[in-house]
């Protein structure tokens, strides 16, 4: 059986998210892997509006903190997850999560949910979870939210 090191865990603040984090602490706290939380915004929204990079990602990350505030204290305190991380960047999602997120990281595993993309849509601009399947050089999970067995909220309070 595969251990993982680092887990790179890619947000896209749709409805597979939590299903993705839930899934990525789990599977870290398993093997003791340092987890790093990637959310890329699509420049595409950006690029004529001339809006500033760097302050969107940062009011994102905030945003995503607090979302995930429950799941990131518990990660935060439990020893068998070594570090967590959040990174919030702008750029072409796919590309920058292969060519510069886990580029720079070094993930052993990349976790990604489905998106459920119409055909059109997809045929059009594909879909971020086959990209990373296709480029990353490690191994890749598609998470499905349905197969999530429902939150237990008192699971992840803070610790005392």
């Amino acid at each position: 059986m595969a251990s993982y090191n680092k887990i790179l865990a890619a947000l896209d603040g749709a409805a597979t998210q939590e299903a993705v984090i839930r899934r990525t602490f789990s599977i870290a706290h398993d093997n003791n892997a340092e987890v790093l939380l990637a959310h890329v915004i699509d420049s595409t929204l950006f690029e004529t509006g001339g809006v500033r990079g760097e302050e969107i990602a940062k009011s994102n990350r905030d945003a995503i903190e607090k979302e995930l505030a429950r799941y990131l204290n518990r990660a935060k305190n439990d020893p068998h997850i070594p570090n967590v991380d959040i990174k919030v960047t702008v750029g072409n999602i796919a590309e920058s999560l292969v060519n510069d997120i886990a580029k720079d990281y070094d993930p052993d595993l990349v976790i990604c949910g489905v998106r459920g993309l119409s055909s059109i849509k997809y045929a059009f601009v594909g879909s971020v979870s086959t990209y990373l399947i296709r480029h990353m050089k490690c191994d890749v999970l598609v998470v499905r939210p349905e197969v999530i067995e429902d939150v237990d909220y008192t699971e992840y309070t803070d610790y005392e």
